[in-house]
């Protein structure tokens, strides 16, 4: 039987993906590859015979070639991934192992397609970016694109979230790397990168199917507007824009991130007592977002984790050649109620393992979702782990057919 190893299985994401894979009979051995050891054993105990734990420093290359050493597969959620994308995997691909990722940096998506080579040769099968967004976006985009019109003219992207239980320094880190890199956008038929601080033309408000009122969303510095024109032959225009609740949470983010706090120079200040000491404004900052957080989910009375990833997509439709617009959410409702960012993302990953697992991607290298999974393939296996039939009103799947005329048809997959 196969075994699959979950870097970073601890964390919000990767704990996901453990659950996940440890719920099926594809693998005989799930194991958690994580800093924290004994969180990992802790949790490893709780699911049972199945799940093991090891120590992983992602600091280490041996620590991490000894920890992958006779998997079948892995899955990697170990970030920031500009930092841990590029020598994670290309031990891997040294190993000649299969690999998931849900890398979601610009910078690491570069990266890791200039190893696409490398894992040609390997024989791997390395699919890149196989969460929420990017991941379910790719495959959804793809599926309307290729399968339902016969012109695609744009591809655009929503994704809100917020409320899980726990939001560590490294997602807060991720915010800032998104706040101060380069936000790659593909308008008019060509690639161009938009600085964050003069994004301002590019939000909007956007309706989510599953909240109340609009909501602005921020241009994000996400691989799809780097991957899916490689793949979708003629769009004109990818996007990829989103934000965090609570909004006031998401906004004191990105001031604190304008006022330079995200700065890892370290300054002499004095303590309460006259002591002189130095403090990096990054730490400081990451605890106070955390502290914050906390005060504000109670003061909303924010409730139960939520959030919408929102694929729109425009074209002509196959065979008519008429104008239409297909709309796809992933809600946390239905069987998916009270999930968001951690299952959101690490859902996906464990069902691209299981793809690859079953046979189901045969394309090898270094590629997007949009280039290698069948997406009713992966609504399927979707439907087998939520544990829903196929014509449930409880799949989190939600698909709407908007005609030139506006009018709407709704269903959920």
């Amino acid at each position: 039987m196969a075994r699959v190893i979950v870097l970073g299985g601890c964390g919000v994401v990767g704990s996901v993906v453990v659950n996940v894979l440890s719920e099926t009979s594809d693998f005989s051995e799930v194991i958690i590859g994580d800093i924290d050891i004994e969180k990992a054993k802790k949790i490893a105990t709780d699911l049972g015979e199945k799940v093991n734990a090891v120590k992983v420093n992602a600091n280490d290359s041996n620590s991490i070639s000894e920890a992958i050493d006779g998997m079948d597969i892995v899955v990697n959620c170990i970030g920031p991934y500009y930092k841990y994308e590029k020598p994670i995997l290309q031990a891997v691909i040294k190993k000649g192992i299969d690999y998931v990722d849900v890398c979601d940096d610009t910078g690491a998506t570069y990266d890791a397609l200039d190893l696409d080579k490398a894992a040609q040769d390997a024989g791997i099968t390395a699919i890149l970016g196989l969460g929420s967004s990017p991941g379910v976006t790719n495959i959804l985009a793809a599926y309307a694109a290729n399968d339902l019109l016969e012109e695609c003219d744009s591809i655009d992207m929503f994704h809100i979230h917020g409320g899980e239980p726990n939001e560590g320094p490294a997602v807060i880190g991720h915010r800032f790397y998104c706040l101060s890199n380069p936000i790659p956008i593909y308008i008019d038929g060509k690639a161009i990168k938009v600085d964050p601080q003069d994004s301002e033309e590019y939000e909007e408000e956007v309706e989510f199917i599953n909240l109340e009122g609009k909501y602005r969303v921020y241009p994000y510095p996400h691989p799809e507007p780097i991957t899916i024109p490689m793949y979708i032959k003629d769009v004109k225009r990818v996007t990829n824009k989103g934000t965090v609740l609570p909004e006031r949470y998401y906004e004191l983010t990105r001031n604190i991130h304008s006022l330079g706090l995200n700065s890892k120079d370290p300054l002499k200040i004095q303590d309460i007592n006259g002591n002189w000491c130095q403090v990096e404004p990054y730490e400081f900052a990451i605890r106070y977002l955390i502290k914050k957080r906390d005060f504000l989910l109670k003061e909303l009375d924010f409730g139960e984790p939520k959030g919408c990833v929102k694929i729109v997509v425009k074209g002509k439709r196959r065979k008519t050649m008429e104008e239409r617009t297909y709309v796809f959410s992933l809600v946390s409702e239905g069987v998916a109620e009270g999930q968001a960012l951690g299952e959101g993302t690490g859902t996906p990953a464990a069902i691209g393992a299981l793809m690859i697992q079953r046979g189901m991607v045969d394309k090898k290298g270094v590629i997007p979702p949009e280039a290698c999974i069948k997406p009713l393939e992966f609504l399927s296996i979707m439907r087998e782990v939520f544990k829903v039939s196929e014509n449930s009103e409880d799949s989190p799947l939600i698909f709407q057919s908007i005609d030139g005329e506006g009018n709407v048809e709704t269903k959920r997959f």
